[in-house]
């Protein structure tokens, strides 16, 4: 797999998969308070994040696929809400719960059809 670099100092470049369809996006951080805003940004997601990203809905699930460990932590009471989901698959995160920094940079993230979830 070819990785993405970033294209200027600051620019944090990473795919999305959704739907059978790649996009790449280039943001900064700060750009966005989260993963999960800049996904319904980007892809105007019906019913993704509908508790405005408090951790507790578990509606903003996605996979991560990171060319570093630094994703994989959970955080604040991300690991319970995955828990009562019955998801517990590694690589598994609410979007909600990922912030938009330099760690973010060449992942690729899969969003799940809400079906899966």
């Amino acid at each position: 797999m070819e990785l993405l670099t970033e294209t200027k100092k600051g620019t944090i470049v990473f795919r999305v998969n959704y739907c059978d369809e790649e996009k790449v996006i280039e943001t900064y951080a700060g750009e966005y308070r989260n993963l999960m805003v800049l996904l319904n940004e980007k892809f105007y997601l019906e019913s993704f994040g509908e508790c405005s990203g408090m951790g507790r809905c578990c509606t903003c699930v996605v996979e991560i696929e990171a060319t570093t460990n630094n994703l994989a932590g959970l955080q604040r009471n991300e690991a319970s809400t995955l828990h009562k989901a019955g998801i517990h698959q590694a690589g598994m995160r609410l979007a909600c719960q990922i912030v938009i920094n330099a760690e973010l940079d060449n992942a690729i993230v899969r969003l799940l059809p809400p079906d899966t979830i």
